[in-house]
């Protein structure tokens, strides 16, 4: 066993502790950012101009007006930059625009005494616009051939030789949306300006190496001169990874400028029209399955809806095609990529980062396919499972299948699956206006950043004299309980209790250079950095103590607290040896450096092994559906999830819960909607709010909701032995939409096959019931658009979300689709 992942007896990490600012957040006491601003003196406030066009050209802007509101001190427009004028890395979103890329896009920002000043000033800003045609849907943008960024291709054996042995053949296309981030913090940033000219940046971000590196760029300073710190946010999910930094990149100009602090806070509605989303995907596809239902080729075409610029399309469209498999394998196969550029908010970062958009690509076609095969949905995913010795389509070897085997069969035993859908098969039949369904499907999804740079992290720890213990990492917390698992990593490393250690905020003139707090990875890369320094204090520790004890070094052990000598009764309190260390001039302190090994990916071929490991989990979801309105009520969830050996397991459960509901908020509920009309709100979004964007709540949850942690379940090469936790779950949710799927088809004969729209709404599910019953399409359909390589011309005259098999088996139960 690896030393990084051997775990001592009695050790901290493990415990079921609660989340290290549980108390402070259910008391209100927990700082956030903008809860420091009633704490600075003086602080001017930011309120965007906003543009009421998708696309325009920006002809005139004159902020004479706004000077002239009471309470204005300024207004920012392009000319006041020093640095450059962009808050992306790709040098492609200018911070201020003269081309409006979405409706709702800001063209300059107005400070105010008061955030009443600045919202009245940013309405007396005076901006003339020359409209441009805007594309809103990626249909369009595929039409007008309007893409952006690379377009790659992931390719194993011949896709054309496994469609033509295979014996049924099915191809069809599917258009799913994205999904608002929703934290219960929006975007805010403080900024502050010492006498020196340093920049002082208190910032909800994911990434704080990021933001201060585009500050730095926008002020035209080297980043030693910018400082960001990140106290804790209020929710990221992703969406914080890099929209934050021209938001904070504001806030630090104004200071600049002004020489007063310059707070910047988006209200709800400004935070879902201005930040980008989850990527929505159009997908086109060919498979191939052999008589006994296992797959033989796939042809598929990933269209993802980047939004105005690239931001992180590119990676998270990367991810989208190492994940279409999800845990299937998948002989011969073609995947093509590419990113449409449209008219909205600039798609970013989302918990499961393309994961879940590819995996939803095969699982819909599993789920689309089953009862052409004649098969049980379950049976199908079952017998495509990856077995050991077999690789990913980009070349990546599927190790410890073993355990996708087991969550899966533990979660059908656990939710007693066999005896539950006897019970529901007899419930329908006595019921033809409700139906029933279970669904169960797998998770298989890879840990690491894809970009192998970014596998790296930093840590400084520190141990006072009265032997009480400082960490500093370069990850955020966002309400993951990533501070609580470091906390549990540096007391378990150096043997003392928990108590005696402290976690400071987050901050980049600690530890510099640092990744996101993405890709679930936090955990695996801070954890190994606190762990190496923490090793390297007590190495120097042990020495002192080896000296006392009358031991070698090497038989020093540290635990609960004290020191001891193997063999030896003595012992020395931990606070002790700390403080003779100290006059023994030893150094307690030290910097902690991990970097992820094993990792290799060539973006160009589109093949390597991008992962350290694969986290696996399996869901089984039970669902009612009403047959005369489309409603639904989830009955019941069983989850049995793999997160190694557990550096947290409280945290870890609530994880898997929170990441299973979000799933199901984006399968089921959460419905994204733009104006796609001809008119003056022509990419408009029309959702922007609670009130009309639906989010998950008390009255969605299951009844019976059972989480597990697989068992046995070591990890060797990760900290402690554990696994990533973050995205993983999202994942799970697949299970309910499936169940909706199958209580849907369960109102028509049996072997019906029914498409559906993603987000599963009560309506979508309703024109699903009407289609298995026979009674037609739905009023609106999405056309097919061509333009996809790889696939057949003759395959995209037909809908969006119709199913075309080839074989005649199948072709008898086709039914028209939505």
């Amino acid at each position: 066993m690896s030393s990084l992942s051997e775990r001592p007896a009695n050790a901290v990490v493990g415990q079921e502790i609660p989340h290290e600012s549980a108390s402070l957040h259910v008391t209100g006491l927990a700082l956030y950012t903008d809860d420091l601003t009633c704490r600075t003196h003086g602080v001017l406030h930011a309120h965007p101009v906003q543009a009421p066009h998708a696309h325009a050209r920006v002809t005139r802007l004159d902020p004479t007006p706004a000077l002239e509101v009471p309470g204005v001190v300024r207004v920012l427009t392009a000319a006041d930059v020093p640095g450059v004028n962009d808050a992306g890395i790709k040098h492609d979103e200018p911070l201020f625009p003269s081309e409006v890329m979405f409706f709702g896009h800001s063209v300059c920002w107005v400070l105010g005494e008061t955030l009443e000043a600045a919202r009245l000033g940013a309405a007396a800003v005076e901006v003339d616009y020359e409209p441009l045609p805007a594309l809103v849907t990626v249909s369009e943008a595929i039409v007008a051939g309007s893409f952006q960024g690379g377009q790659p291709t992931m390719v194993r054996g011949d896709v054309e030789a496994g469609i033509a042995r295979a014996a049924h053949v099915f191809s069809g296309t599917f258009e799913f949306a994205g999904q608002e981030h929703f934290y219960l913090e929006t975007h805010c940033s403080l900024a502050h300006v010492d006498e020196a000219g340093q920049i002082f940046v208190q910032c909800s971000t994911q990434h704080p190496s990021e933001t201060q590196d585009i500050v730095a760029h926008v002020l035209g300073l080297p980043s030693h001169a910018v400082t960001v710190q990140c106290l804790r946010m209020g929710g990221g999910f992703g969406g914080k990874e890099m929209q934050p930094h021209g938001y904070a990149a504001i806030a630090a100009l104004g200071a600049t400028l002004t020489g007063r602090p310059v707070r910047l806070r988006l209200n709800r509605t400004q935070d879902i029209t201005m930040s980008g989303k989850r990527h929505g995907f159009h997908a086109q596809w060919r498979v191939g399955f052999s008589d006994d239902g296992r797959l033989e080729a796939l042809d598929a075409t990933l269209t993802s809806d980047g939004g105005w610029s690239l931001d992180l399309s590119e990676p998270v469209l990367a991810r989208a095609l190492c994940h279409i498999d999800n845990a299937y394998w998948i002989p011969d196969i073609r995947v093509n990529g590419r990113i449409a550029r449209t008219n909205k908010t600039s798609q970013t970062a989302f918990r499961g980062f393309g994961g879940p958009q590819g995996m939803l690509v095969i699982e819909d076609i599993l789920g689309r396919c089953a009862p052409f095969l004649g098969l049980d949905p379950i049976d199908l995913r079952r017998r495509n499972f990856y077995v050991a010795g077999q690789a990913t389509p980009y070349g990546q070897p599927v190790r410890h299948p073993e355990r996708l085997v087991a969550t899966w069969d533990e979660v059908i035993e656990r939710g007693d699956v066999t005896n539950r859908r006897r019970e529901i098969a007899a419930f329908n039949a006595a019921h033809p206006h409700t139906k029933r369904a279970l669904a169960v499907t797998p998770v298989k999804f890879g840990i690491s950043f894809n970009l192998t740079a970014f596998n790296q992290a930093g840590a400084l720890v520190h141990v006072y004299k009265d032997g009480s213990v400082l960490v500093n990492h370069g990850g955020t917390e966002m309400g993951q309980g990533l501070h609580t698992k470091m906390l549990q990593v540096a007391a378990t490393t150096l043997g003392v209790p928990l108590s005696t250690v402290r976690l400071a905020p987050t901050r980049t003139d600690k530890v510099p250079n640092t990744s996101a707090t993405a890709a679930s990875s936090g955990a695996d890369l801070n954890g190994g950095a606190v762990k190496n320094a923490c090793e390297q204090i007590r190495e120097r520790l042990a020495v002192v103590a080896a000296g006392q004890l009358g031991v070698p070094p090497a038989d020093v052990r540290f635990g609960d607290g004290v020191v001891r000598g193997l063999g030896r009764s003595e012992t020395v309190a931990w606070a002790d040896l700390v403080n003779q260390a100290y006059f023994q001039r030893v150094q307690l302190f030290a910097a902690g450096y991990y970097r992820t090994e094993g990792l290799h990916w060539d973006s160009t071929s589109f093949h390597g092994e991008p992962f350290k490991y694969f986290a696996y989990g399996a869901a089984a979801t039970e669902v009612e559906v009403d047959g005369f309105t489309g409603a639904y009520r989830t009955r019941r969830v069983d989850i049995v999830h793999d997160v190694g050996d557990s550096l947290s397991p409280l945290v870890d459960l609530g994880q898997i819960e929170g990441g299973y509901v979000q799933g199901a908020g984006w399968l089921t509920l959460e419905d994204l909607r733009w104006d796609e009309s001809d008119g003056p709100s022509r990419g408009r979004l029309a959702t922007q709010a609670a009130s009309t964007y639906k989010l998950p709540s008390l009255s969605e949850m299951p009844r019976e909701f059972t989480v597990s942690l697989l068992e046995r379940a070591h990890e060797e090469g990760a900290v402690y032995g554990s696994k990533a936790v973050g995205e993983p779950p999202l994942m799970l949710a697949f299970s309910v939409r499936e169940a909706l799927r199958q209580a849907a088809a369960a109102f028509g004969p049996p072997g019906t096959s029914v498409d559906l729209a993603s987000p599963a709404t009560p309506e979508a599910v309703f024109w699903a019931v009407e289609e298995a019953r026979g009674h037609g399409e739905p009023p609106h359909m999405t056309p097919a658009v061509e333009g996809a390589p790889g696939i057949e011309p003759d395959q995209l005259a037909a809908d969006a979300h119709r199913l075309h098999p080839r074989s005649e088996q199948a072709a008898a139960g086709v039914r028209s689709g939505r």
